[in-house]
């Protein structure tokens, strides 16, 4: 009888060291807490702002009134224009630049004139594929005015 207790404190403790491990573990590979910040008065804010909703809205089942009002508020009238007829060519979003939507989004600032921000946008697809967009923004009204391979500086 007593090597059935030893086996049963023995089991316990095993199984108590095992849990308390691994909630450890559980903690420790967490990480610190994330944060996210910006403000609606730079572009650079924007543009992420717009590429993050922008694919979600793509991404989520039946919001395309979503996609439409995220353009409308984003975009200038004159582009969208230019986006629908591209669009209509090209048969994929615009936006995008695709026909599937993206895993990951970054946005990084590529300079500023007077009159409008440029920012890169690395689009991610799966592990090691992506692709850029430059993307221009009026520093003015914060609508963006072009989406393509090269800036509207380097047209």
């Amino acid at each position: 009888m007593n090597t059935t207790k030893a086996t049963r404190r023995t089991t316990l403790a095993l199984g108590l060291a095992l849990a308390i491990g691994l909630g450890v573990t559980a903690q420790a590979s967490a990480g610190a807490p994330r944060s996210v910040s910006g403000k609606p008065s730079d572009n650079i804010t924007r543009i992420a702002d717009f590429y993050g909703a922008y694919i979600d809205a793509v991404t989520d089942e039946g919001s395309g009134d979503l996609r439409d009002a995220l353009r409308a508020h984003y975009l200038t009238p004159a582009f969208q224009k230019e986006l629908n007829a591209w669009e209509e060519k090209e048969h994929a979003d615009g936006v995008l630049r695709a026909q599937n939507v993206p895993l990951a989004w970054k946005v990084t600032d590529n300079g500023s004139t007077a009159a409008r921000t440029e920012a890169v946008v690395t689009l991610t697809w799966s592990v090691g594929q992506t692709s850029t967009l430059v993307v221009d923004m009026t520093r003015d009204s914060h609508k963006i005015l072009h989406i393509g391979a090269k800036g509207v500086g380097s047209k």
